[in-house]
C-alpha cells in the first residue's frame, strides 16, 4: 500500500509540472496565436502528455520499466490513448463549457479541467498503462 501512496505522490508531482507547463503554452498560444480557448487548450494539454510520460517512465513508475523499445513504444500508445485522450477531450470540453457557457475566466477554468481530470488519469496510467504484469504458470 505503501508504493501505491508513493506512486500517487509522484504522479502528482509530475502532473504538477505538467500542469504549470500546460499553462504556460496555453497562455503562450492565447497570447501569440489569438487561437480559441479549446484549440489552445488542446496544444497545451498534448505539450504537457508528453512532458508527464517521459516522467513517468523515470521516476514515478520508474520499478516498471520495459525492457526495450517496443514496449516503450507500445507505453507512449497507451498514455496517449489513456491520459492523452482523456486530458485532450476532457479539457477542451471542460475549458469549452466553463468559459463559453458559464463565462468564467480562461485561465482558472484550464486549472479546473486540469484538477478534475487528475484522478482518472492515475487511475489509467496505473492500472493500463505501466500495469504490471503477473507471469503465467
Amino acid at each position: 500500500m505503501g508504493s501505491q501512496w508513493q506512486q500517487f505522490g509522484r504522479f502528482n508531482l509530475v502532473g504538477l509540472l505538467g500542469a504549470v507547463l500546460q499553462l504556460l503554452v496555453y497562455c503562450l498560444v492565447m497570447r501569440r496565436l489569438d487561437l480559441p480557448e479549446a484549440a489552445a487548450s488542446a496544444i497545451a494539454v498534448e505539450i504537457a502528455v508528453l512532458h508527464n510520460f517521459f516522467w513517468h517512465e523515470r521516476f514515478t513508475w520508474r520499478d516498471r520499466g520495459p525492457a526495450d523499445l517496443a514496449s516503450r513504444a507500445l507505453r507512449l500508445w497507451r498514455f496517449h490513448v489513456g491520459n492523452g485522450l482523456v486530458s485532450l477531450s476532457a479539457n477542451a470540453l471542460l475549458t469549452y463549457v466553463l468559459v463559453e457557457w458559464l463565462g468564467a475566466p480562461s485561465l482558472p477554468s484550464e486549472v479546473a479541467a486540469i484538477a478534475l481530470c487528475a484522478p482518472a488519469n492515475f487511475l489509467l496510467a496505473d492500472r493500463w498503462v505501466y500495469a504490471q504484469h503477473q507471469p503465467t504458470a
